[in-house]
């Protein structure tokens, strides 16, 4: 029997489409497509930590809902949502707002917004073809011409859901709005000093957004950190929260143990389970044990080293305010763990 080649491992891709037709090394997450869907929740948060693959998640759902790809789901074939007949006939059929806030990294409240308004624009300029359409009444493409960098922040706040209305009109759908990494800005605010300014304007943005959106099929924002309910969330009643004390969508981000040893398999490394394991088991999401975080995984089936490849995978700003301004407790609880100790702790997230 001739022993089936390793696929090539692909470190830092996020898109789906690519990882499937190039044949990179892929473990496939679609029965997230079908547990998120089946939920029946408007929207979604979902906290996870970093390089955990939310963004090839949010890729992945992009491409199969998208009226962008209809007809075209061929990169699906041979996984196991494109077993269930139903969702082969969903595929393709919604219009979808994809936005990232990733690199909305700036040090003022004016600079973030001015970053903000530029993602907007991106999205109108895409979906410029609507101004060509019969659909649009003149006031509404007066607002499509506002939304530029002169914009107000009235017209900013309420630009995802005036687009949702236009789409929905112009395909007879209603939308699937994905935000990625939404609290990368909510972090630089509160390190920067300016996390009034920004609550009051993104309250405003999301309540349009995901709460008084009648055009709005279903919604995810996903990050690292779960921003209090309290700040810009208070009016979404209808969001549901996912943490990683949730057992939804536990095995969708990241690899359990059984992924990783049959990678380990398909690589030629089988001798390396233990070791493998000693080093990279260390998430437990819900009542789910055993799961591995895919950045160490890959970086570690491409090059056969076993090192800390997760560490300093990201700034630590947030961190390093509040070790600074937190009182003489925590300090002594971090100079504990600066001695090799160990801490017992309730943690809310």
């Amino acid at each position: 029997m001739v022993k089936s080649v390793a696929r090539t491992v692909g470190i830092g891709v996020q898109d789906f489409e690519k990882l499937i037709q190039d044949n990179l090394f892929y473990i496939a997450k679609t029965s997230f497509i079908k547990e998120w869907w089946e939920s029946g929740d408007d929207v979604t948060l979902i906290a996870r930590p970093r390089r955990f693959g939310k963004t090839l998640n949010m890729n992945m759902i992009n491409r199969f809902f998208s009226v962008d790809y209809a007809g075209k789901g061929d990169v699906f074939e041979g996984l196991s949502i494109w077993e269930d007949e139903k969702y082969r006939e969903l595929q393709g059929t919604h219009p979808v707002i994809n936005l990232s806030f990733a690199n909305v990294k700036e040090m003022s409240f004016e600079a973030t917004k001015e970053k903000i308004y530029q993602i907007l624009i991106g999205l109108y300029a895409q979906n410029a073809f609507l101004l060509e359409s019969d659909l649009l009444y003149d006031t509404e493409k007066e607002f499509f011409e506002r939304i530029n960098a002169g914009m107000s922040e009235v017209d900013a706040t309420m630009a995802l859901h005036n687009l949702s209305d236009y789409l929905y009109r112009y395909y007879g759908q209603k939308v699937i709005i994905l935000l990625d990494e939404y609290d990368t800005p909510m972090q630089e605010a509160y390190v920067n000093g300016f996390w009034d300014e920004l609550v009051a304007f993104t309250r405003s943005m999301f309540n349009s957004t995901f709460k008084t959106n009648p055009w709005l099929a279903r919604g995810i924002m996903i990050g690292i950190t779960r921003v209090s309910k309290e700040s810009i969330f208070s009016d979404l009643n209808n969001l549901k929260v996912v943490t990683t004390t949730s057992d939804e969508y536990a095995t969708a981000f990241g690899f359990t143990e059984e992924e990783v040893f049959g990678a380990l398999d398909e690589c030629g490394l089988e001798t390396e389970k233990q070791r493998v394991k000693e080093w990279y088991d260390g998430f437990t999401f819900g009542t789910h044990t055993d799961i591995y975080n895919p950045w160490s995984i890959l970086n570690f089936l491409d090059t056969g080293n076993v090192k800390a490849y997760w560490a300093n995978t990201s700034p630590n700003r947030l961190v390093g305010k509040l070790i600074r301004e937190g009182n003489g407790a925590i300090k002594k609880q971090f100079e504990e763990l600066l001695r090799g100790n160990h801490l017992w702790v309730p943690v809310d997230i």
